[in-house]
């Protein structure tokens, strides 16, 4: 079957594209979500996601393994207006959202507290299945996982890291009923060093750079942990202090 070229802006199928990357309540209600790029084309693919459909840059391109009949081609100048990210090669394409992650047992986890940049949820993801970290939990106000940039800074990881929600008071339930002591990552006087403390079994808590963790979950908390710094240095990037953390797990 021929891939058919669409050449208006009114067509359907580019206006709910459009939708899907600038509108979360229209992700979530579609369960499919936009990615960006050939990289994460195959990415998605060798990972045995459901691609729902595709947009080509002009012209198509042979994906080994891509089985999906909905596939359309745009010149250039319209293939942009529907993409949301600038000068994209292409091509852009949907991908079916995963269910919510929350059955099975963790050895661990990364938590996030309302951390709002979705470049940051996206590098905590994708530094999350590079230490083999079980779980990254949202709660609270925390960037959308599906919108594109937080997709693209995922590096495919969007695909194969399990991601739970869950409301403030269900993370305590979540550790005991797996096991693990729960640390809110804290610039107070009672946080003790990380490098000297196991971190096996455990689930960290990490809020944003501006206001922190909430004093409601730090209250919730086994114990409270820091990641020693230079004096007179400010708090380090959410993503940044992740990716010490996931390490310190993992060591």
């Amino acid at each position: 079957m021929g891939i058919e070229t669409i050449s208006s802006r009114r067509n359907r199928f580019i206006l709910r594209l459009r939708r899907l990357g600038t509108e979360p309540a229209f992700r979530r209600e579609e369960r499919e979500y936009l990615c960006d790029g050939m990289k994460l084309l195959k990415e998605a693919v060798g990972k045995g996601a459901k691609i729902c459909s595709v947009l080509w840059k002009e012209r198509p391109e042979t994906v080994e393994g891509l089985n999906c009949p909905w596939q359309y081609a745009a010149p250039a100048e319209l293939f942009d207006y529907a993409s949301p990210m600038k000068n994209s090669p292409g091509p852009i394409f949907t991908v079916a959202m995963e269910r919510d992650g929350k059955e099975g047992r963790l050895g661990n986890a990364l938590v996030l507290e309302t951390i709002q940049d979705p470049g940051n949820v996206g590098t905590v993801l994708r530094t999350a299945k590079a230490m083999d970290i079980d779980a990254v939990i949202l709660t609270g106000d925390c960037a959308d996982i599906y919108s594109p940039k937080a997709v693209r800074a995922s590096m495919g990881a969007i695909f194969r890291q399990r991601v739970i929600y869950a409301e403030r008071d269900e993370l305590r339930q979540l550790a005991d009923s797996n096991g693990l002591k729960l640390y809110a990552a804290a610039l107070s006087d009672k946080a003790e060093d990380i490098r000297g403390l196991s971190m096996k079994r455990a689930a960290v808590c990490i809020g944003s750079e501006g206001q922190g963790l909430s004093r409601e979950l730090i209250e919730l908390c086994d114990g409270e942990v820091i990641i020693p710094m230079a004096p007179g240095s400010e708090s380090l990037n959410a993503a940044v202090a992740a990716a010490i953390i996931m390490w310190e797990m993992q060591r």
